[in-house]
């Protein structure tokens, strides 16, 4: 059986959020399977010298622009959250935790509904409640997610997990690896399709 496609996002990039609506889909048509791995975007921007692209002159103003227009293109809702840009540590803790706990599939759910919250509602998820709030809605017991979050496995899970995106070159969010082939950018993804359609070139 192929590899799974290795799915990078931060919950807090909106272009992370379009690319998680559609790459499980891409995946299934070729027959491929999606792991989702969040990580820290901001560990990446240190190591890179970038900073969050809202916050950057010119090219700011002209992606949050950019947000709205490509998530009407595709037909998904879209609200900026605020503040933005905010640092996801809560639910990226949680996400691995439901992962080891549980199975990937909720944590697949689990993703899917703090992204809806956070650009479907514009409501930022940044901190243990929100993200206990999240898990309630979807039949997590939000007591246990809060405690589960502080743990120091879990903790060190995200820490370890960021360090080996780094490694790799993940820089930004989405980044997709097929086969070990790197893709960045939710705009990537038709090229993502056609290399799985091809078999590479």
């Amino acid at each position: 059986m192929a590899p799974p496609l290795e799915f990078y996002f931060d919950f807090a990039s909106p272009y992370g959020y379009l690319a998680s609506l559609q790459i499980d889909a891409i995946a299934a048509k070729h027959g491929r399977t999606v792991s989702w791995h969040p990580f820290m975007l901001g560990a990446a921007f240190k190591a890179t010298g970038q900073s969050p692209l809202p916050d950057q002159p010119m090219r700011g103003p002209y992606h949050i622009r950019d947000f709205a227009r490509s998530a009407r293109r595709f037909g998904a809702p879209f609200r900026m959250p605020s503040p933005f840009p905010f640092v996801a540590l809560a639910p990226s803790r949680a996400f691995y935790w439901l992962l080891e706990e549980r199975d990937p599939a909720a944590a697949k759910r689990y993703a899917a509904a703090v992204y809806g919250r956070v650009f479907g509602e514009g409501r930022p998820v940044g901190d243990p409640a929100a993200a206990a709030e999240v898990g309630a809605a979807i039949g997590i017991d939000p007591a246990e997610l809060t405690g589960a979050i502080q743990g120091t496995a879990i903790k060190e899970r995200l820490r370890r997990e960021t360090d080996q995106a780094v490694a790799r070159g993940v820089f930004g969010s989405p980044f997709i690896f097929v086969d070990g082939e790197p893709f960045w950018g939710h705009d990537r993804l038709p090229q993502i399709e056609e290399w799985l359609a091809r078999g590479g070139w």
